[in-house]
């Protein structure tokens, strides 16, 4: 994986494009490697995407979450999505307990609507909120009726 996003990242006088070999939950060694690429003196955008489902323990992720978002300055986005335990919580508890067997860690966690948008707490969440990832901002009625099994939100830190 790593091999391939170097392959495919390249940089130009717009902007600089860089990819971060780390673990998760080393907070530290991510903002000491991404101090390399931005300015944490202008708002940037922290991006977990369809991440913090791989972090079990709730407690953990939220330390995960309050330790970027604090490292941020104001104007500063966080964007999450994040494996739902309550749309079509059957069908999540089987695709969950299938995924379980083949991680390695077997560490991957569905959670509540509830619980995905306490991440955003102390943050300005823009509209619609926290809601299903094709309900965010949808082109059509199609593409907001699609199936998911995600919940997603950008809150603004203010």
């Amino acid at each position: 994986m790593l091999s391939h996003a170097r392959a495919l990242l390249s940089s130009s006088p717009e902007g600089v494009t860089a990819y971060l070999d780390a673990d998760l939950r080393d907070t530290d060694q991510i903002l000491e490697q991404a101090a390399g690429t931005l300015d944490f003196g202008r708002p940037v955008a922290i991006m977990l995407l369809a991440i913090l489902h791989y972090i079990p323990d709730l407690a953990e992720a939220r330390r995960i979450v309050a330790r970027l978002v604090d490292a941020v300055p104001s104007g500063s986005y966080l964007t999450i999505s994040h494996a739902a335990s309550d749309i079509s919580p059957e069908a999540m508890a089987e695709m969950i307990r299938r995924m379980n067997q083949h991680l390695a860690e077997g560490n991957h966690v569905g959670r509540t609507r509830e619980v995905v948008a306490s991440f955003f707490d102390g943050l300005d969440l823009l509209d619609p909120g926290v809601v299903k990832v094709t309900e965010w901002r949808p082109r059509s009625e199609i593409e907001a009726e699609g199936p998911t099994s995600l919940w997603g939100g950008v809150a603004r830190k203010p």
